[in-house]
């Protein structure tokens, strides 16, 4: 018996490593997901004075777009965005994130703005307590302030219809 027990544990370690090659690292599952979005309160870019928070929002489903001036990513989402704000289907917060060198206002002003606010999340504490693990990433929240939604990586029209409508459509938008 004792002999088989290293194969068996290989055979074991080996079924994981393979199932893992077929995972999407895309899709990592957010603990967050039927949850209630974390609170916060940032100064708005551009907006000297003005802060913004979820409670904002409440009675509204809403996107929160997590991004930054120096993702690439970002910018490749970014036409998506501006058509999606031009249909006024959901409202856009986008979470400016560690932006330390303080490009956003500018960028946004270049490029157009597909955003309701911008928050200002400097340290990243704020992505911190979403499960940031990079930009960008967005969020929907429903109504109630409800995480239904998360999505890693650039919105593009086919990620827009295959997963964001039909949540839309669940929660009757």
């Amino acid at each position: 018996m004792k002999r088989w027990l290293p194969l068996a544990l290989f055979a074991l370690l080996a079924g994981f490593l393979a199932k893992g090659l077929f995972l999407n690292p895309g899709e990592v599952p957010s603990p967050l997901i039927d949850r209630t979005a974390p609170a916060f309160s940032l100064p708005l870019v551009g907006e000297p004075g003005r802060s913004f928070g979820p409670e904002t929002m409440r009675g509204q489903a809403w996107l929160l777009n997590v991004w930054a001036p120096w993702c690439v990513s970002c910018r490749q989402e970014h036409p998506t965005l501006m058509q999606l704000a031009r249909e006024n289907r959901v409202p856009i917060v986008g979470l400016n994130w560690k932006d330390d060198a303080r490009e956003a206002a500018a960028l946004l002003a270049r490029t157009g703005s597909p955003y309701v606010a911008v928050p200002d999340d400097r340290d990243g504490r704020v992505g911190i307590d979403y499960g940031v693990t990079g930009t960008p990433e967005t969020y929907l929240i429903d109504r109630d302030g409800i995480i239904r939604l998360k999505h890693i990586g650039p919105i593009t029209p086919a990620v827009w219809r295959d997963r964001f409508e039909p949540e839309l459509k669940a929660l009757g938008l």
